[in-house]
């Protein structure tokens, strides 16, 4: 059986992990069965599991698989619960507690992603450029002094992420439709929102992924054009990331590569990333960049997301060649931790998983 790079088949047990709690999922069901066809081509043994319990969870890690494509974060101890609380455990650290390695980065770093306010103050804390903003708890009085950033705002949900929450009301010129905006992100999506003074600009996403052989990190970016809704303001809402109605271009002026490229790399490294994720920026009325939001595990769905499409439209990497880099990452991170031989490392060379260096 050819596999892995040309050869015979690897023989580890990799399992694809996913919720089947929507709000807690960053891998759809498509996107799994897609990266379990490529990963059957080359493993020996891949499987996917739903983790729904802190259950489910014990049993992925009785079982003692190789590694855990991650695709979901958080696993609520009571049906409510998300990452904005404790009550519940993170899956990454749950993972390293028990030598069972993962795919991408580790819980710190997806603990700042996640919510967003806590990401753009370690941004602002690195001296980075990101837009001011604050944060309205659910249930929370607002006044309008309480609003000290200038008009217009976009406002969002918190901690929601494929475009939840955001539709045209987003982009509110006064306190009364910010005030509408936020009760709605409340009653519909039970988060609390964060307000930015709204960035006028074009708007880009740069996925970054470890070069394999140099181990350094490839900033890959791409720029998002939605379509305009009625009042003639573009954004990636719910509807436009759905139909996947954006369009996708290459950025060739090198001068705005260079600067979104350098944005988003020590956005990636200030958060604490590895391996690969997303970071999206947007520009100012000047031509600025500033950083908007971070996804440290993006969507892999087969020719849908910036992240795919970065990667063919800047390296010319096709799908395949995308998920086995990220697993390929994993492995050798684990491979490199643990120095002393295990069952799997009594593989022949030609056997092993290539780690490039």
């Amino acid at each position: 059986m050819i596999g892995l790079l040309g050869m015979v088949k690897v023989d580890l047990c990799i399992e694809i992990v996913r919720t089947s709690t929507t709000r807690l999922s960053s891998l759809s069901q498509i996107s799994a069965e897609a990266i379990l066809s490529v990963l059957t081509q080359h493993f020996t043994e891949v499987h996917i599991t739903v983790v729904d319990t802190s259950l489910d969870l014990e049993a992925l890690v009785g079982r003692l698989p190789d590694l855990v494509f991650l695709g979901m974060n958080f696993v609520p101890l009571k049906l409510d619960a998300g990452p904005e609380n404790s009550d519940g455990i993170w899956v990454t650290d749950y993972l390293d507690e028990n030598g069972i390695a993962y795919t991408g980065s580790g819980q710190i770093a997806h603990e700042l992603a996640v919510n967003k306010a806590l990401a753009k103050q370690c941004v602002m804390a690195a001296g980075l450029n990101t837009s001011p903003f604050l944060t309205i708890e659910q249930g929370q009085p607002l006044l309008e002094s309480n609003i000290s950033l200038g008009y217009p705002v976009f406002i969002k949900p918190l901690d929601r992420g494929g475009g939840l929450g955001i539709d045209c009301d987003s982009v509110a010129l006064n306190f009364d439709k910010l005030s509408v905006k936020v009760q709605a992100i409340a009653d519909n999506h039970q988060s609390d929102s964060i307000i930015e003074e709204y960035l006028p600009g074009r708007e880009f996403s740069v996925s970054l992924l470890k070069d394999l052989q140099s181990g350094t990190l490839q900033a890959l970016p791409v720029e998002l054009i939605a379509p305009a809704d009625k009042f003639g303001v573009r954004m990636l809402s719910k509807q436009v990331k759905s139909l996947d109605a954006e369009k996708v271009k290459p950025v060739v002026d090198e001068n705005l590569k260079e600067q979104l490229n350098n944005l988003a790399v020590n956005v990636f490294n200030a958060l604490g990333g590895r391996d690969y994720g997303r970071i999206d920026i947007r520009l100012d009325r000047f031509g600025v960049a500033h950083f908007l939001e971070a996804n440290l595990m993006p969507s892999l769905m087969s020719g849908y997301g910036s992240f795919p499409k970065s990667c063919a439209l800047n390296i010319g990497m096709d799908y395949e060649q995308m998920i086995l880099s990220i697993v390929q990452l994993g492995l050798r991170r684990n491979f490199e931790a643990n120095s002393h031989e295990t069952d799997h490392n009594t593989m022949t060379n030609s056997d092993k998983p290539v780690f490039a260096v």
